[in-house]
């Protein structure tokens, strides 16, 4: 009997049946003596939508709200269905005895094989493939190391509750919000709690009133020392300030006291993938979608980074043996740094090992793949740099330095300077750390020392900053909102919904985000109520929860939120009309952003009306400035025009090229008698000496 083994995509699966040996490659699998490897592309199968309970549902209407079946049901994607058709076949074979799960390890990846399994009625026994890395080590130990696929029974619930639950809400008040205020709104379980993040923030913003503030500063040979009132060291009025300032004028410090206190940084912790997200948006302005893809693909291609999506900064105890392997496989690239830990045994620090800080998978670190940097394009090759330079940090002694506080009078008037000697530069000495704290002198207490120079500086206080993602990561992390897999996307959505936008790297709500925020329900903004959500669904996972008490509660809080925007008596203004008309119907023209561009759309919904806003931009260069030349059709035909330069060339008629079915009957046509070799040019060659 065989085994059918069922990855999530083709690249993983053909690494899995490279490793398990099979050979045959089939239209959707890989089968071999003992396996045959089969794969998902993302999903196959999906929960049902409306119009597939009830075709009345196709046309979106206020009072058919909420849509809540009894039984949530699935159906097969039609963009996948040739493949699930085959996953079916394979595991309908009578010489298929069992099933191996071997999609991502995780809570998105149970319910990919989950819900196949259901779609095909699959009842032969199934086991579970968890694996943390894509080596063929790895491969081959989670092949020896299968476990019962009913263990991950109560991660399949979770799974499914939160599909289930983001259905229920999103999709009600989605078309809820947008039927009752005829505009495409979009809100959700985690999105909206989110928007309602950066709104708050832009809130303070707008309302920040700045105050002007001085500060003082004492100038000596060797040092320099700043004014410190009893409980800030910014003067908020110009009188207060001027004074101070005068009696300081032409007088001498007197050391009153000298306080040295030893203190130690430890190694930062490994990192898991919001960490990581926010380090690479603070270093490159990577988005956290970006991140997210390069690392997968250093996961899945270059299989040089641990499984991508955990939430956990922390290694289990069986990982300790390993580490030598890991250090051995960058020894090449990083030989400064790694080759003293190889000398002796590398060991880790005992607060990274911590078995009960690890649910699912430990924190993203190398793995033993040996690395050729040059593989790498140079997105992979920041983001593994990060990867690796904190995991060779870890086998490094923890940073040690000595802090220096040293508090003067000058009349009366009280200073501090503050200052940090390194002790021991520990992991900090290895890529460039270190601090820029000023060096003190040695300096005894009672000593009079010379005022170089009194400094009177005066500044405004600042509102907080906009969000960046790693700002906002870092938000949606402490009031647990949505998981480390999801966070990116929920960001993403919010983008192309226009409800916030991104200028300069940093997060701004949108008018019509605006909007959305004053129009949801309170509850639903809330992000104590969704990470409540959250807690549950965990604790589902662990088994602590009960699925059917969370979906009633769901379907509750569905109605009262649907009843809310039935009830409700505001208003939503069109956030992006133009003052162009329609020259079909008369009515205002809207600006949508479109795939191709700006779009100007007629805001009648009877109307059909829409063209381009901004010409569209071609492959030509311009000849003078090098951007991108518009592509226009005018009465000579087509033309290409740089605005910036005034600079217009006229298209010429491109030869169209031979597809390669043409191809194939030309060769099939002159290449008769196999002579000529694989070349069209060499067989259309032939024949012409043939013809002469």
């Amino acid at each position: 009997m065989k085994t059918l083994v069922l990855a999530e995509k083709p690249s993983v699966a053909r690494e899995i049946a490279r490793v398990l040996g099979c050979t045959k490659k089939g239209k959707g699998s890989i089968e071999g003596a003992k396996y045959i490897v089969t794969w998902a592309l993302g999903h196959l199968v999906e929960l049902k939508t409306p119009e597939d309970y009830d075709n009345r549902y196709k046309t979106w209407k206020l009072e058919d709200l909420p849509i809540m079946p009894k039984e949530m049901k699935l159906k097969v994607m039609k963009k996948t269905g040739a493949q699930f058709n085959h996953v079916s076949q394979l595991a309908k074979r009578k010489d298929v005895g069992e099933l191996v799960i071997a999609t991502d390890a995780g809570r998105e990846g149970e319910l990919v094989a989950r819900w196949i399994m259901e779609k095909i009625h699959f009842n032969k026994p199934f086991k579970r493939l968890w694996i943390s890395s894509q080596t063929d080590k790895a491969i081959r130990d989670g092949f020896k190391n299968l476990q019962p696929g009913q263990a991950f029974n109560r991660l399949y619930e979770s799974a499914l509750c939160r599909a289930e639950a983001d259905w229920l809400i999103g999709l009600n008040i989605s078309r809820a919000l947008t039927t009752k205020f005829e505009e495409p709104l979009s809100a959700g379980r985690v999105q909206t709690p989110t928007l309602a993040m950066v709104f708050e923030r832009e809130k303070t913003i707008q309302s920040f009133k700045p105050q002007t503030f001085w500060t003082i500063e004492a100038e000596f040979s060797q040092f320099k020392a700043q004014w410190q009132g009893s409980k800030d060291k910014r003067i908020f009025k110009e009188e207060e300030a001027n004074t101070i300032y005068k009696n300081l004028l032409g007088n001498k410090a007197v050391v009153k006291s000298i306080r040295k206190k030893k203190g130690t940084e430890v190694q930062p912790l490994p990192y898991d993938l919001n960490e990581l997200q926010r380090e690479a948006n603070k270093q490159f302005q990577f988005s956290a979608k970006k991140t997210l893809n390069v690392l997968q693909k250093l996961y899945e291609q270059h299989k040089l980074v641990t499984y991508p999506r955990t939430d956990s900064r922390y290694l289990t105890t069986d990982m300790v043996a390993t580490m030598r392997d890991r250090l051995e496989s960058i020894a090449g690239t990083y030989k400064e740094e790694v080759r003293p830990l190889l000398k002796g045994n590398p060991t880790l620090p005992k607060r990274v090992v911590n078995n009960e800080k690890v649910s699912d998978h430990h924190a993203i670190i190398i793995t033993d793949q040996p690395l050729f940097l040059s593989d790498l394009s140079a997105d992979e090759r920041k983001l593994y740099e990060l990867i690796v330079k904190r995991f060779i940090e870890l086998f490094y002694p923890a940073y040690e330095y000595e802090k220096m506080t040293i508090e003067l009078d000058i009349n009366g008037e009280r200073f501090v300077a503050y200052g940090k000697r390194t002790v021991e530069q520990g992991f900090k000495g290895l890529f460039g750390g270190g601090d820029n704290d000023q060096a003190l002198p040695l300096l005894k207490e009672n000593q009079e020392l010379t005022v170089q120079n009194i400094d009177l500086k005066t500044g405004l206080t600042e509102p907080p900053q906009r969000f960046s993602e790693a700002d906002l990561l870092a938000q949606m992390e402490k009031h647990n909102l949505g998981t480390p897999a999801t966070r990116a996307d929920i960001i993403e959505k919010l983008l192309s919904a226009e409800s916030i936008e991104r200028t300069n790297h940093r997060l701004y709500p949108t008018k019509k985000g605006k909007q959305l925020i004053d129009l949801v329900a309170e509850e639903l903004k809330s992000p104590e109520l969704t990470a409540k959500w959250e807690q549950e669904l965990e604790n589902i996972a662990r088994g602590k929860g009960n699925a059917k008490t969370f979906m009633a509660n769901i379907r509750k809080q569905t109605e009262k939120i649907v009843s809310d925007v039935k009830k409700s008596e505001k208003t939503y203004t069109p956030h992006n009309l133009t003052g162009s008309k329609c020259p079909e119907c008369g009515e205002l023209l809207r600006e949508r952003k479109g795939k191709n561009g700006r779009m100007l759309v007629c805001s009648s919904h009877d109307c059909s009306y829409r063209r381009a806003k901004d010409p569209k931009l071609s492959n030509r260069r311009c000849p003078q400035c090098h951007k991108k030349m518009e592509i226009h059709n005018g009465k000579a035909g087509t033309y290409f025009q740089c605005r910036r330069c005034q600079i217009t060339e006229k298209a010429q008629d491109k030869k169209k090229k031979v597809s390669k079915r043409e191809e194939r009957n030309l060769l099939k046509k002159y290449g008769d008698d196999g002579s000529f070799g694989s070349s069209l040019g060499d067989a259309l060659k032939q024949a012409l000496q043939k013809k002469d």
